[in-house]
């Protein structure tokens, strides 16, 4: 089977900056698979998960998506992403529920499925009272979590969030992993960016380490404890991030 996730030879350099922001990154992530992606800020974590979505275009390299090349077919390899982005924008003037279903409309999910999806995430994710209200009176929270549901309705093969946990409260926190773990379970792929490393350490399959752009360390747990001399994941970071830097 192929894998999910296949990056090769990415890179991405902002012109003003004339830093490769991404260089040279070769990765690639299974079916059924939690990867936790790390690195300190500025390391490049959001800019590949922007490459991986479609969002910008690599200067160099290739992204395929179960098999499907983003650049030469990008609608068909954005159908398998549900994406979450990094700070919470949503469209502040519709409500809640108009957003869901502007997300459904987007991925082409039958009445009958979305009326059922959007009914169990709202409930999941203690939402009904608010779905009714603008998306603009709500808090850090709640905008995560309604663009969290958005991006589960057409139960995509691939969830890519960037730092999903920022604003929840721990209840909520609790749920998106346990749905992360269901969704997995299913024989999807969860590729996530955190700076919560023991959530990484507890939750992932397996972790990549990202410094300057480059991938500096990818592994199990157990395979990133052999290779170093931490035990923890966090250890294991500072470690490898601070012998970068030096």
């Amino acid at each position: 089977m192929q894998d999910m996730v296949v990056l090769s030879n990415l890179s991405k350099t902002y012109a003003k900056g004339g830093v490769k922001a991404v260089d040279g990154l070769n990765l690639r992530v299974g079916h059924g698979e939690i990867f936790g992606f790390i690195g300190p800020n500025g390391a490049g974590k959001t800019t590949t998960i922007k490459m991986l979505t479609g969002i910008l275009n690599p200067d160099a390299g290739e992204v395929a998506v179960d098999g499907i090349d983003m650049r030469r077919d990008p609608i068909a390899a954005k159908r398998l992403i549900g994406y979450v982005p990094d700070g919470g924008e949503v469209y502040e003037r519709l409500t809640g529920m108009e957003y869901l279903c502007f997300m459904a409309d987007v991925y082409g999910v039958p009445d009958r499925l979305r009326r059922e999806r959007i009914e169990r995430y709202l409930e999941l994710f203690e939402m009904e009272d608010a779905v009714g209200n603008q998306v603009r009176s709500y808090s850090r929270g709640m905008r995560q979590k309604i663009t969290l549901i958005g991006a589960l309705l057409h139960a995509p093969a691939l969830w890519v969030l960037d730092e999903p946990m920022v604003g929840l409260d721990p209840k909520a926190a609790h749920i998106l992993k346990e749905e992360m773990r269901r969704h997995c379970a299913a024989g999807n792929t969860v590729f996530f960016s955190t700076h919560v490393l023991d959530v990484a350490e507890r939750l992932c399959d397996r972790i990549g380490i990202i410094r300057a752009g480059q991938l500096i360390a990818v592994g199990t747990m157990d395979e990133l404890r052999s290779a170093e001399h931490a035990q923890t994941l966090e250890g294991i970071f500072l470690e490898l991030t601070d012998a970068e830097e030096a």
